[in-house]
């Protein structure tokens, strides 16, 4: 699986092969399908995989103790923390948007994929809720979405984090405006 992941991350899904997953990471491909009926059940391990490492990070930078604002800034570091770590040949943006791209609509991995971006809209929009009122948190929250996203797309065209960190100031600022 991490082979796998490194090399759909790196080279894409379409473009990386069964032969080329097994041969980098040195098992038999009856191996690799003991664990995955087919390439498209890796390629949904793979998304689903990537959500879980975005929701660790994100309870990593979250303190369920602090301000809800640092709440809805965990969710920028979080995705600042996942660039830095899925990326050790360079940022290419967001893994499961790239993932997505690549399948056809009502595929499932696109599914698993809109989930995980509700799912940060979610979060935002728990933490805003703690500052303002449930209306304007749902709207805020998807302002701020979309500016994750918008930087992400950005720092992946650019190979480097400087417009999610330019995001994260900005979320900030429209906290603090709240």
């Amino acid at each position: 699986m991490k082979t796998a992941s490194q090399l759909f991350y790196a080279k894409g899904m379409t473009a990386t092969g069964i032969d080329t997953i097994t041969a980098k990471a040195g098992v038999a491909k009856m191996s690799l399908y003991n664990n995955f009926s087919s390439k498209e059940d890796l390629m949904l391990a793979y998304i689903n995989a990537r959500h879980q490492e975005w929701l660790e990070l994100y309870r990593s930078c979250a303190d369920n103790n602090a301000p809800p604002a640092d709440g809805v800034l965990a969710v920028f570091d979080a995705y600042i923390d996942h660039a830095e770590v899925s990326s050790p040949d360079g940022f290419r943006g967001c893994g499961l948007l790239n993932a997505a791209a690549e399948l056809p609509a009502g595929a499932a991995g696109r599914e698993a994929v809109r989930r995980h971006k509700a799912e940060v809209q979610s979060i935002l929009a728990s933490h805003l809720g703690e500052i303002t009122s449930r209306e304007r948190a749902q709207e805020t929250a998807e302002h701020l979405a979309l500016l994750l996203e918008g930087a992400v797309s950005l720092a992946g065209l650019d190979s480097h984090l400087g417009r999610l960190e330019q995001a994260r100031d900005i979320a900030r600022r429209i906290i603090e405006a709240l």
